[in-house]
């Protein structure tokens, strides 16, 4: 079993109701949902003309491997409207492999730890939340290193 860290982010419905659907739809006997962080309203990465995002880091135990948990989150994310036509534009759901164990995974289509979660506020955020300590498996810094030398990137936890 690895403990895996998914990043999870929606801007467009109901972002909450879609996130918790996400998060009940991932959550199954082979992986596991064990804790959730707090939700972030985050403003936009890219292209910013688009309703800021509800972003939540969601930890799971799974016996998946990398590719079979990559095709369950794919599933999640068509089954909730999920459709790709903008880079970086608005969306129902979507659902990132930030960490999987300690595993550096390289593939075509699939990259592990996610290439860009060390310069997102609105993953490391709520990792650090759930694990100040967890290391990055390629730099060897604790999520809350990171997080000290990230500037700008509006984010706020949701109350």
């Amino acid at each position: 079993m690895k403990v895996v860290y998914l990043g999870l982010g929606s801007n467009v419905g109901d972002s909450e109701a879609l996130l918790q659907s996400a998060l009940d739809q991932l959550n199954g006997p082979d992986l596991k949902l064990l804790r959730v962080s707090s939700l972030y309203e985050t403003e936009p990465i890219g292209l910013r003309e688009q309703r800021w995002f509800l972003n939540l880091v969601a930890e799971f135990q799974t016996e998946l491997f990398p590719k079979q948990l990559l095709l369950r989150i794919e599933k999640v994310e068509r089954d909730l409207g999920r459709k790709r036509t903008v880079r970086n534009g608005p969306r129902t759901i979507d659902i990132d492999i930030l960490l999987y164990g300690n595993s550096v995974v390289k593939t075509d289509g699939l990259e592990i730890p996610h290439p860009r979660f060390r310069e997102r506020r609105f993953t490391l955020a709520p990792l650090a939340e759930l694990k100040p300590e967890l290391r990055d498996p390629v730099t060897r810094k604790s999520m809350t290193e990171m997080l000290a030398v990230l500037k700008d990137q509006a984010i706020r936890k949701k109350t």
